[in-house]
Order: C-alpha cells, then sequence, then structure tokens
C-alpha cells in the first residue's frame, strides 16, 4: 500500500536500505581479524562449537530455504463431478491472503508461496465451507488431497402470516367493543382502510350480535312507546297489546333491515356492509366520500362498486313488513320507494357524523383500547335507520 501512494519514496528508501548494507558488508569484510593459522592449537570443544555455529549461519542463508512453492489441488462433490468456479482462499499469518477459483475441470494452483504452514478456505454456493492446512516445504509443489464437498444443509425461511379471515375475525372483536359515549353499538364503521373482507359467517356474525345487543331492544322499545303516544300506525290500537304489537313490528323491522341489508345480501352479492372512514385529506374530499358511501360500498374484493345490498335490503325489509301491519297502515308500493329514498339521505347523513363526529365520541368498554384511524384494525357504527318507522 506504501508503495502505491509513494512509489519513488520507497525506491530512493530502499536504494538508501541496500547502500547502507553493502556498506556495513564491506566494512565488515575490511575489519575482519586474521584468521587463525590452523597450526595453532584450539580446544576440541571450541572447535566443535565453531563449526556448528559456521552450518547454521550457511543454513540461514542458503537461498535455498527460501524458494517459492506452490499449492494445487482438485475440487470436486460427493459423487466425484468437478465443481468449476470454487473459491479456494489462502490464509496466513503474513504474507497477506490470497484467492483463486477452480477451473472448468476442477483444478487450482497458487503459484509463489512462501515455505510454511498455511490454511485454504473452500466455499462454493449450494455447499458447505471446508478447511484444508498442511505445511509446504521450500521449492516444494505440495498437492491438496482431493476435496470433496457436501451439499449445506437445506434452510428454509418461513413467514408465517394470519390468513385474512383470522384478521378480520381480530377485527370483528375490536368492532364489538366499539360503542359511542360507551354506551350506543357503533359496529359497522371500518377505521382501516384497507380492511380485510369478511365472511358471509363473519357477516352474520355482526347482524346476530347487533340485533341482540340490549340497547337495540331499548331503542326499539322508545320508538314503539312514542309511536304509540303519536297513535301511529292506530290498526293496533293502545293499550298493553298495541304496544306490544308496535313494538315487534319496530323490532321486526330493525332485524330484517340488519339481516337482509348487512348479512344476507352482502353475502350473496360479496359486498361489504361497512362504512370505511377516511380520516385524511381536505373537508371537502371527505365530505365526498362520506356522500358516495350511502349509494357505493367497497366489494370484497376491494373494489367500489354500487351498493346493491343496501338498497335491494332496504326495498325488501319495507315490502316485508307489510305482512305483520294493519292492513290500513301498510305502504304501497310509493310509499316504499319514497321510504327507500329517505333511507338514502339519512345514511348520507349519519355518514357525515361518523366522518366528523361520531369518531370523537366513541369508547371502549373498560379494558379495551379506544381504536384509532391508523391504528389496529377497528370497526363502528351506528344502528341503522330503517325507512318506515
Amino acid at each position: 500500500m506504501l508503495f502505491r501512494r509513494y512509489p519513488s519514496s520507497v525506491l530512493r528508501l530502499g536504494l538508501i536500505v541496500l547502500s547502507c548494507g553493502f556498506s556495513t558488508a564491506a566494512q565488515a569484510q575490511f575489519q575482519q581479524p586474521p584468521a587463525i593459522p590452523p597450526s595453532v592449537n584450539r580446544p576440541p570443544e571450541q572447535s566443535r562449537i565453531d563449526t556448528a555455529s559456521s552450518e547454521r549461519l550457511q543454513s540461514t542463508q542458503d537461498p535455498a530455504q527460501r524458494l517459492p512453492g506452490i499449492i494445487s489441488g482438485t475440487v470436486v462433490d460427493q459423487t466425484g463431478s468437478a465443481i468449476a468456479g470454487a473459491e479456494i482462499k489462502l490464509i496466513r499469518e503474513a504474507p497477506p491472503s490470497r484467492t483463486v477459483s477452480t477451473s472448468e475441470d476442477g483444478q487450482f494452483s497458487l503459484l509463489n508461496i512462501e515455505p510454511g504452514t498455511f490454511q485454504l478456505t473452500i466455499t462454493s454456493p449450494g455447499f458447505a465451507a471446508l478447511n484444508v492446512s498442511g505445511i509446504l516445504h521450500p521449492g516444494e509443489t505440495y498437492t491438496v488431497p482431493r476435496i470433496a464437498l457436501i451439499v449445506a444443509a437445506a434452510s428454509t425461511e418461513m413467514r408465517v402470516t394470519p390468513a385474512s379471515i383470522d384478521i378480520a375475525q381480530d377485527e370483528i372483536k375490536v368492532e364489538e367493543q366499539q360503542r359511542v359515549f360507551g354506551v350506543i353499538p357503533n359496529f359497522y364503521v371500518s377505521y382501516v382502510t384497507n380492511a380485510a373482507p369478511l365472511t358471509p359467517r363473519q357477516k352474520f356474525q355482526l347482524a346476530w350480535k347487533t340485533s341482540i345487543d340490549p340497547v337495540s331492544f331499548g331503542v326499539n322499545a322508545v320508538v314503539a312507546g312514542v309511536e304509540q303516544a303519536q297513535n301511529n300506525f292506530g290498526g293496533y290500537g293502545q293499550g298493553a297489546k298495541g304496544y306490544a304489537e308496535r313494538y315487534g313490528a319496530a323490532y321486526g323491522n330493525f332485524v330484517l333491515s340488519t339481516y337482509l341489508g348487512s348479512a344476507i345480501l352482502p353475502s350473496i352479492l360479496k359486498q361489504d356492509p361497512r362504512y370505511f372512514y377516511k380520516g385524511t385529506g381536505s373537508k371537502r374530499s371527505r365530505i365526498l366520500n362520506a356522500l358516495a358511501q350511502s349509494v357505493i360500498c367497497k366489494g370484497d374484493n376491494g373494489h367500489w362498486q354500487a351498493n346493491y345490498s343496501g338498497l335491494m335490503g332496504g326495498l325488501a325489509a319495507s315490502g316485508i313488513s307489510n305482512i305483520y301491519y294493519a292492513p290500513r297502515d301498510r305502504d304501497g308500493v310509493g310509499f316504499t320507494f319514497e321510504n327507500t329514498l329517505i333511507g338514502i339521505g339519512t345514511t348520507a347523513a349519519t355518514n357525515l357524523l361518523q366522518e366528523f363526529l361520531i369518531r370523537k365520541l366513541t369508547q371502549s368498554r373498560p379494558g379495551r383500547q379506544v381504536s384509532k384511524p391508523d391504528d389496529t384494525a377497528s370497526k363502528m357504527s351506528l344502528l341503522p335507520i330503517h325507512p318506515g318507522n
């Protein structure tokens, strides 16, 4: 790295070092004391020591001891077939590591390798890595025994995501806890834009939960009381019998509208009976969203479409109600369609309240968190308002 960045400086430094080395060697040669004549008697032990030191000096200075060698070998799989492109990495403390790849026949060669111990790491995609070690002697061509790689153990990454039906069921559990002022059930509004579609079973579950809620019984009881006080549907008469018949008719309308418009027809036509809260964007866009959802709905496929379920459900409920009303109180065909149009307007007004007010008034039962527009699935709606009551 130093030579790459400062080549001229390194060369000059090398020349200075070499010059100093030659100068030192010359001085040592000229200043070497005269050799002791062979005739001079020396102790035998001293002669042996001098001889051994001379041999060690000669061995360390022998260029043959520093000759580089070659490491070669062949990489195959468990069947003996050559593995081309396998990576062979030579790992040593010094000099730095080197890497080569096997050829088409699985062979590799590492040239000009300094003598000493070494370690090879062999890797190839789809195979387990393998380490091989050895000792390279000066000038040796070291042939590594055939290297057989084994197939790596298969690792399967599994990402488990809840099924749509499970997500929808969790969302329904939250819906069933949402109440205006903590009292009035508010089940049919989704505060999650991409809420999971409901299965037919889940649509009936919501309808059943709404129809048997204590507040539903109480609201219809009040409606029947007001009708009796105003002598609406006079064919029922007054007294306890008249009140009971008015209550039965009011509750019957409620259940019919809920099941036809929010369970039976949505299941057949694959439509979602809930209102989808927008909550973001300009006030104009939110108003248009609320008004539009009085006549359109989201299909189970996630696409917006005409709300045939709600429109047909209102008409059917109004028509069926004529069966249990007194003959003089039954609606004509024109009045039935008029009530349906009134129902659309009422739904639009309710949607506006949902978009701008009811969200702020909705609370949870004790122990449940209040849902937020961008939080986990939360569904809410007011009790349906039925034409003709």
